[in-house]
């Protein structure tokens, strides 16, 4: 496409494009990205070029960045000035387009992040993308099962760049040495707040930057307004594009424990909030997830999880005061406690862990959040810790909890199969609906 075609023609092609997107006839022939020796460069493609999209497109800048995707006039001219040659198009969907690219990098809303990296894996392409992998449960399985589908010919990361830091690598030490003894429970809050201020009414003329239609994408249409766009903290809160804190924050923070107690998925999952609102995230939800024993071995005993945020925060628990961590994660075991965020580790009480030796590192020192991506794309299986098998796991649980409060019942889940064996209603939850143009990208799981 040329960048001076008019944006009647492109969204007449867009549209003719969209209504094609069925099985693998909308995909193109190429069946796996070409293998790259550690010298050679890949070839990305960058989907979403602005806010985490330019940071992202930055740290893949070593790489050769070949096109730019980006539903913003502006956002695509200002990534344009950097990378002159890269083609330049604003449908996510025309990814079935780039034979020539080994990678795709997704920076996009969070309710498109699995259309686009769900066509790309399906093209054979590298994905990373950014977190939340998806926007719901449904979508979380699909990104995770096409990947092992694909495993050993697709490398993938989801974009939580906490995991690689070095902090977390101790704690999961801590945790898995049996520092602690065995672990029961997992604590974890954000004192994030969402506003439950009403959505925007009415209707404004789409600013002419914008190709709006696309920034819904698959959600059911609005017209635009800009307490919608941009920024991930206005869209986010509402139900059809985000899933508030919890799909957001969540993503960073039960990660951690999800990764130190190696959980799968849960057998129960229950949030405990006021009643579901039909639009917005709520002010403050906890939620409580069983995950079930799964062997006989010490650390092998059921895990109850919980997630605290908004006005939900903990200010103490266990007798430790939490109030001075805005984000944290308490783990509870038979032998103490292991207090964390981000960048501190504490095993408490202090006076029963004098003295104590600190494991000897087991988990090296990453080198780098989308340098792990980079190096798994170019022969090494092993460097993406978030892969999506992981990842999809991890967002699986994650929004469960937003089902739960959702439907207001407490779930009974059949991870087998993803469905709430008491609750019926909850799956309208679990998979939504899509526009037309939109609704054959998942089909296949």
């Amino acid at each position: 496409m040329s960048n001076e075609q008019s944006r009647r023609e492109f969204l007449t092609r867009t549209t003719t494009v969209g209504a094609a997107a069925a099985g693998f006839g909308y995909f193109s022939s190429r069946a796996v990205a070409e293998s790259k020796s550690p010298g050679e460069k890949l070839d990305i493609a960058i989907f979403g070029v602005g806010g985490r999209g330019a940071s992202n497109m930055n740290n893949v800048s070593s790489e050769n960045i070949v096109a730019l995707c980006d539903i913003d006039e502006r956002n695509l001219a200002k990534a344009a000035e950097r990378f002159p040659r890269a083609r330049r198009f604003h449908d996510l969907r025309r990814i079935a387009d780039l034979d020539d690219v080994d990678a795709v990098v997704v920076s996009t809303t969070d309710h498109t992040h699995a259309a686009a990296s769900v066509l790309a894996m399906r093209t054979g392409k590298h994905v990373y993308c950014e977190k939340p992998l998806a926007h719901t449960v449904h979508e979380a399985r699909t990104m995770r099962e096409v990947y092992r589908k694909n495993r050993g010919k697709i490398a993938t990361q989801m974009g939580t760049q906490i995991h690689a830091n070095e902090n977390y690598r101790r704690v999961v030490e801590l945790v898995q040495t049996g520092a602690i003894g065995a672990v029961r429970e997992a604590h974890v809050w954000c004192n994030r707040q969402s506003s439950q201020n009403p959505p925007p009414s009415g209707s404004r003329d789409v600013p002419g930057h914008l190709h709006w239609d696309l920034w819904i994408g698959p959600a059911p249409f609005r017209s635009f307004q800009e307490g919608y766009h941009p920024g991930n903290l206005t869209w986010n809160r509402y139900w059809d594009i985000g899933n508030g804190i919890l799909g957001d924050m969540g993503s960073h923070l039960i990660d951690l424990p999800y990764w130190a107690l190696d959980l799968q998925f849960p057998s129960t999952c229950q949030a405990i909030a006021p009643p579901a609102h039909p639009v917005i995230y709520p002010t403050k939800l906890t939620v409580i997830w069983e995950h079930a024993r799964r062997g006989d071995g010490p650390h092998e005993q059921a895990v109850k999880l919980v997630w605290y945020d908004g006005h939900a925060k903990p200010n103490k628990l266990y007798g430790v005061d939490t109030s001075g961590f805005g984000i944290g994660i308490l783990f509870v075991g038979d032998d103490g406690l292991l207090l964390a965020d981000y960048g501190r580790r504490s095993l408490l009480p202090e006076g029963r862990f004098e003295g104590f030796e600190v494991p000897k590192p087991f988990l090296p020192k990453s080198a780098g959040h989308h340098r792990e991506w980079i190096l798994a794309a170019k022969g090494d299986p092993t460097a993406t810790l978030c892969n999506f098998d992981y990842a999809g796991k991890l967002i699986e649980n994650n929004l469960l909890g937003t089902v739960s409060h959702r439907v207001g019942k407490k779930l009974e889940w059949d991870a087998e199969k993803l469905c709430a064996t008491n609750a019926p209603e909850a799956a309208r939850f679990i998979r939504k609906t899509y526009r037309k143009g939109w609704d054959d990208i998942f089909l296949e799981v």
